[in-house]
């Protein structure tokens, strides 16, 4: 099998789809795993592959014990390669376009409740320049929505702090988008931005920097995150990621408009927003209860007695 054209394919990736560095990454180890897979079945061209050799590189996964999750993620690199080989003419067919993913278990993302949110974040000593740091980068995490990495690659000009506004660089599919930023997310940008100088060169121009000056990396924001959890009581888990849940699943049940939340979350397809309609079933069904007609019978009624 042609390693080549693997390497091309990652050019087009790079050039033409504008994907991440690690989305990439993903790509390359996927594809020359299913590379590696064609060739000791005495394959020697893209061409010559068919359906069943798809299906044995997914059920091989499957024996591995890989998560269904991963193995879709697999599927779909093959699906994109073969797009692009048939674009280029090398292939004339998609062996893995009748072949479908085993079936993941349906997993929800963690979220904070709203006194969660608070108690994390309203204790910040916004005179100390860590703490202002910190309480600048989580408010804005979770008032505007922003992945790690976009919140980590923020520059100072992405920042309009008169229009309550930041620009998004580079999400997912490289696209940029423009989100609003709330009051306390504000206040505490404002108190970060007089301590920075101290810490950034003139010339650096990342948002958000360590001690040393350069920009602050997601392993530190991850640290310094779980490390507030900590002092602040919560008893599980906090990741950066959660606050971005979070901040979804709080404006889509205070607005109900899941194509709004998809723009702000920079979302590409909809179905990726549409798991936040189900984190909170529960809340949903007691408001049901509670304002339907015929939903459940009011307390202060007295059982009406069967029918004979």
């Amino acid at each position: 099998m042609d390693a080549a054209w693997l390497e091309r394919f990652d050019r087009y990736l790079a050039t033409e789809r504008r994907l991440a560095e690690h989305t990439r990454q993903r790509y390359r180890r996927d594809l020359e795993a299913f590379r590696r897979h064609c060739s000791d079945r005495g394959l020697s061209h893209w061409a010559e592959v068919g359906q069943a050799v798809v299906r044995g590189f997914i059920a091989q996964g499957r024996r591995r014990g890989l998560a269904a999750t991963t193995l879709a993620r697999q599927l779909a690199a093959v699906r994109s390669l073969y797009r692009f080989l048939l674009r280029e003419g090398v292939a004339q067919a998609d062996p893995a376009a009748g072949v479908r993913p085993p079936r993941a278990q349906h997993r929800l993302p963690g979220t904070l409740d709203p006194d969660e949110v608070a108690d994390l974040l309203d204790s910040a000593d916004l005179e100390d320049p860590l703490q202002a740091r910190d309480a600048a980068l989580f408010e804005l995490v979770y008032a505007s929505g922003l992945r790690l990495s976009e919140v980590v690659g923020l520059d100072l000009p992405d920042l309009d702090r008169s229009e309550g506004l930041v620009r998004v660089v580079g999400g997912k599919g490289a696209k940029d988008r423009i989100v609003p930023v709330g009051r306390q997310a504000l206040r505490a940008l404002a108190a970060w931005l007089r301590h920075r100088p101290a810490w950034a060169d003139p010339a650096t121009p990342a948002l958000f920097v360590g001690r040393h000056g350069g920009r602050l990396g997601g392993r530190s924001v991850q640290r310094r995150l779980q490390r507030l959890a900590r002092l602040r009581g919560l008893q599980r888990q906090v990741h950066p990621h959660m606050l971005r849940h979070s901040f979804a699943t709080h404006l889509l049940e205070s607005s109900g408009d899941l194509r709004a939340v998809q723009e702000l979350l920079g979302h590409a397809d909809i179905t990726s927003t549409q798991v936040y309609t189900h984190l909170d079933f529960q809340h949903l069904a007691q408001v049901y209860d509670r304002a339907h007609p015929r939903a459940r019978r009011r307390r202060d009624e007295d059982p009406e007695e069967p029918e004979p």
